[in-house]
């Protein structure tokens, strides 16, 4: 029995717009620049989710000194 690929997801409207924005040659001072931009954009959103999870389940410093202190078990 063969498993046939699975079909590629749709691409979507930040996609679409990436690649119509970028259908033109980009010189790599840009292109890295582009890069940092979007990966700075994202750490920014990312640290939001943290903070905002932090706050809404109430974890203190304590608990991440607690977490940080236990003794860590291996399998």
């Amino acid at each position: 029995m063969t498993t046939q690929p699975s079909l590629p997801l749709p691409l979507n409207d930040v996609q679409l717009m990436l690649l119509k924005l970028f259908s033109r040659p980009v010189s790599p001072t840009d292109m890295d620049a582009i890069r940092n931009f979007l990966l700075d954009y994202y750490e920014k959103m990312l640290q939001n989710e943290v903070a905002q999870a932090i706050e809404t389940k109430g974890i203190t410093r304590a608990d991440f000194d607690n977490i940080l202190n236990e003794q860590q078990r291996t399998k």
